[in-house]
């Protein structure tokens, strides 16, 4: 059957065959979405991608051959522009941290009502993420032994908040320093800062904590 080119084409991979049909005929059925590919490992997930290049891929975070989070490291290798997002039934913070700072598009729990699969895909076609602020929240608590850490947040100054915000983009240092005309130097005293008001004590979490901050603020 021909397709709407302007639909959102997906990979999906997972190695539980029920749940990944299933899902498949649901997001298949859904108006503007297109399942090009169901793999049930990650390197049938990674080889999908290279060769059928989709707009968004959805994979489980632990599959036999390559993990979820390795096929995310070897789509930022190869510039790929896939944009990732995970479904799993568990999630370490360790995870949490790692597949945000590798620009992961979106996580939701395999608990999660379809519905909501579908509108994060819709969401990070857009160019959004979607990352649940929750999940985000409790592991940076853990993380810092602090329920206060995202709500140090607001005693930043101004500046401090810009380059927080920067951060959460991924951004290094340098690239930074370039965006704001500041010297690098400068930039690291300014995250030294922030490492001190918020009591976060890596740059994974304060990257996760930014995140989580963005979302949860009233929109407009």
């Amino acid at each position: 059957m021909k397709r709407d080119l302007e639909q959102i084409s997906l990979v999906l991979a997972d190695d539980h065959p029920f749940l990944l049909e299933g899902i498949a005929r649901v997001l298949d059925a859904e108006s503007g979405l297109c399942v090009v590919a169901k793999c049930r490992d990650g390197v049938e997930g990674l080889e999908a991608i290279r060769q059928l290049k989709p707009k968004i891929a959805v994979l489980d975070i632990a599959m036999p051959g390559l993990s979820g989070l390795q096929v995310l490291q070897v789509i930022n290798n190869e510039r790929l522009t896939t944009r990732i997002i995970f479904l799993t039934a568990t999630a370490t913070d360790q995870n949490i941290f790692t597949l945000i700072e590798n620009g992961a598009s979106g996580l939701l729990l395999k608990d999660t009502a379809v519905a909501e699969l579908v509108t994060c895909i819709k969401q990070v076609s857009a160019g959004s993420k979607y990352l649940p602020k929750e999940l985000i929240s409790a592991a940076i608590e853990r993380e810092t032994g602090k329920r206060t850490a995202l709500r140090h947040i607001e005693e930043l100054t101004g500046r401090e908040r810009e380059i927080l915000f920067l951060l959460g983009e991924g951004l290094a240092n340098k690239e930074i320093a370039y965006r704001l005309g500041l010297a690098e130097g400068t930039v690291r005293i300014h995250v030294h800062n922030i490492y001190q008001k918020t009591g976060i004590p890596s740059r994974t979490a304060l990257i996760a904590a930014a995140l989580a901050y963005l979302e949860r603020r009233p929109k407009g």
